[in-house]
C-alpha cells in the first residue's frame, strides 16, 4: 500500500491509501476519489517527503508478501512486557469490531462488492479474502481493512 498526501480544490487535505500510483490514477479518473470534508473530485496528489524503507521494515514486508492475507498483528503475539498500551487498545478495538460484523466467510469480496453498489443492506462485515481479492476490491475504491482472526489477537 502506498500512502499519497491527497488535497481538494478547496485546499482540504488528507491522506488516501492505494496500492499503487496507476490505482490511484484510475480510481480518481472514475470520480472513486472524493474528499472527504467536502466531497470534492477534483483531486490531486501533494508534494511528500520520501519514504525510506529500512531493513526491519523490509523484512516485515517481505513477510506480509508472502502471506495468503495481510494481516495487522504478528501471528504470534508479542510477550506482554513488549504489548504497549496503544497496541492493547487497538487489539480490544479489533476484537470488538469482530463480534459486533457479520461472518460472510469466503464470500467477502463478492459481499463487500455488493454492499459497495448498492445490491446490498449496508452493514459491517468480516470474512477471508486472499491479497489479489483485497488489492481488487481497494482498486475498486471499496475501502477494506485486512485485520487478523480474533484468536490471533490473544
Amino acid at each position: 500500500m502506498i500512502v499519497f498526501n491527497l488535497g481538494c480544490d478547496k485546499d482540504h487535505r488528507f491522506e488516501g491509501w492505494f496500492a499503487s500510483a496507476d490505482a490511484f490514477d484510475n480510481q480518481r479518473a472514475r470520480g472513486l476519489v472524493t474528499c472527504p470534508v467536502c466531497g470534492s473530485s477534483a483531486v490531486s496528489r501533494l508534494p511528500s517527503a520520501p519514504y525510506v524503507v529500512t531493513r526491519q521494515q523490509q523484512r516485515a514486508n517481505d513477510a506480509e508478501n508472502t502471506a495468503t492475507a495481510p494481516t495487522i498483528a504478528p501471528a504470534t503475539p508479542p510477550a506482554p512486557s513488549s504489548v504497549t498500551p496503544e497496541a492493547a487498545a487497538v487489539m480490544a478495538l479489533l476484537r470488538r469490531m469482530a463480534r459486533e460484523s457479520e461472518d460472510v466467510g469466503e464470500r467477502f469480496p463478492e459481499e463487500a462488492r455488493r454492499i459497495h453498489y448498492g445490491d446490498a443492506e449496508s452493514r459491517s462485515i468480516r470474512g477471508q479474502a486472499d491479497r489479489n481479492d483485497l488489492e481488487e476490491l481497494i482498486e475498486e475504491g471499496i475501502m477494506v481493512l485486512p485485520v487478523p482472526d480474533e484468536e490471533d489477537l490473544h
